[in-house]
């Protein structure tokens, strides 16, 4: 095929930050009007390639070609003149902004007369109502960012992405937060581009969602290319043996743990909120994993926050070995042996600007205070550092700055920081999100060896084979309620959805 097929050609692209090479010598070919599948474990390189090309990173060597022609790509700005647009994994909307705004910010359309220039807001209101339109997005222009729900923004993102009139969008797991019909709806806005010749480089971890979408695949580890295929040609096995190197037969751990006793005994619990949840009462055994399942507005996460102190409890009653506590605080949560690992890790989890270490100890201060109020480093660095080593964190150092790691790298760390509390129960909201398939199986197993020492799981997980797959009984909730309780062993997906659409 020769370089004008091509809508995109990056050329042996490489690009290293200290102690460590993220890629080497990567060359991709996007043809045009075809969706390109970028597929890796975490830290395989294909975020840091995307945001080389979109001028978030510099590469120290290769070149960047669109429609044949060799770019200079030094920002953002230099990405979007070549009509270049990327819709980042992690949303960062101006929450107290609307949706109009958010979606134009930057490039606001003007009136007046002279050097007097006022906002066109008018225009700007039927110009994304005209986007909306086109999109099929069933959304006001006018409504505040900060109050709709995570999947409204990333439909938010995606409109802002067409806006701009690109050629080549990026799309970081646009559906990592999408319920079923959102995903069939993107699918939808895809395909029609696709039809007006723009060209998607789509990363995702979900294999069905490649195989059904993608035209090309092309597999990434450890900085490099490892093959470029026709998704026709390609199968689910296929894709994960190249991936991780090696075959990967079983989806999920064996698992060994034996349920026994009740730890946790939560009677009636409802919250002040209105639309929230309702007279939830349910018992968590010791060694169990609870899954919780459930739609997007089901509640699920309100539920597990209030049982770490988050949100308040107008009603109910929440028991610990037989005995009734009152949580008000993530502190009373953390003395009662109770552990939250938040769904959004960048807005509720990491704190960015601090190494790896100091992430992974920072709920664990206590520990390290010696009689004298000093903090005892050596041992602070010692445990991090066995933990973060358990759970095979590629990080460079302990020293590097968390926000310089791939997403389940992240996600590791923070398990890390919460099992460095020896917490008793765990409260894992989206464990997996965004996470590849060789990491979630570490993840899995690790979930599974916690429940083998007696320690008890409630799994919050939009995803059903891991719902079903990892979970000793299943809890459903629809609309704030609770419609049922499934064995795991007898869970099937048409009964979990049966029950999740109740309400």
């Amino acid at each position: 095929m020769s370089e004008q097929q091509y809508a995109l050609e990056m050329i042996g692209i490489s690009k290293e930050f200290p102690g460590v090479k993220a890629l080497d010598g990567v060359t991709l070919q996007v043809r045009p009007g075809t969706v390109h599948a970028l597929m890796g474990e975490n830290g395989a390189g294909k975020s840091t390639l995307m945001k080389c090309l979109f001028g978030i990173y510099k590469q120290d060597d290769g070149e960047i070609k669109i429609n044949g022609e060799k770019v200079e790509i030094n920002n953002s700005s230099d990405a979007l003149r070549h009509r270049v647009s990327m819709i980042h994994q992690e949303l960062h909307p101006v929450p107290f902004r609307n949706v109009m705004e958010n979606i134009w910010l930057g490039r606001f359309p003007m009136m007046g007369w002279g050097p007097i220039k006022f906002v066109n807001h008018k225009k700007m209101y039927k110009d994304t109502e005209d986007l909306f339109k086109q999109l099929d997005i069933d959304l006001s222009p006018d409504t505040l960012v900060g109050k709709l729900s995570v999947s409204k923004i990333q439909s938010i993102e995606i409109a802002k992405a067409v806006s701009f009139n690109s050629q080549i969008i990026v799309m970081d797991e646009p559906t990592s937060s999408l319920t079923g019909v959102e995903v069939e709806h993107l699918f939808r806005i895809i395909n029609d581009l696709k039809k007006r010749g723009v060209s998607i480089i789509y990363i995702s971890h979900k294999m069905e969602e490649i195989l059904r979408i993608s035209d090309d695949v092309t597999i990434m580890r450890d900085g490099k290319k490892i093959v470029t295929w026709p998704a026709s040609e390609l199968t689910t096995d296929l894709i994960i043996s190249k991936m991780v190197g090696r075959d990967l037969t079983q989806r999920f751990p064996d698992r060994f743990n034996v349920p026994n006793g009740v730890i946790l005994k939560v009677e009636g619990l409802t919250s002040p909120e209105p639309k929230s949840f309702k007279d939830i009462s349910f018992e968590l055994r010791k060694g169990e994993i609870l899954g919780i399942g459930g739609l997007v507005g089901a509640q699920r996460t309100e539920l597990v926050e209030a049982l770490f102190g988050l949100r308040a409890i107008s009603s109910g009653s929440v028991s610990i070995n037989g005995k009734e506590v009152r949580i008000t605080s993530p502190e009373d949560a953390k003395k009662y042996g109770l552990a939250l690992l938040t769904e959004e890790r960048r807005t509720t989890g990491i704190f960015p600007v601090l190494s790896v270490h100091e992430n992974g100890a920072i709920a664990n201060m206590k520990r390290y205070v010696t009689p004298y109020f000093l903090l005892n480093e050596k041992r602070k660095k010692e445990e991090v550092n066995k933990m973060v080593e358990k759970l095979r964190t590629k990080t460079p150092t302990p020293k590097t700055l968390i926000m310089n790691l791939s997403g389940g790298n992240q996600q590791k760390v923070l398990l890390a920081r919460w099992l460095l509390t020896d917490p008793d129960i765990l409260l894992l909201d989206e464990p997996t999100r965004g996470i590849d398939v060789g990491a979630k199986y570490e993840i899995y197993t690790l979930i599974a060896d916690l429940a083998k020492q007696g320690k008890s799981i409630i799994m919050i997980s939009s995803e059903m084979p891991e719902l079903l797959g990892m979970s000793d009984r299943v809890m459903v909730m629809s609309e704030g309620r609770l419609t049922g309780i499934l064995d795991g062993a007898q869970a099937t997906e048409e009964e979990v959805m049966r029950l999740a659409a109740q309400h």
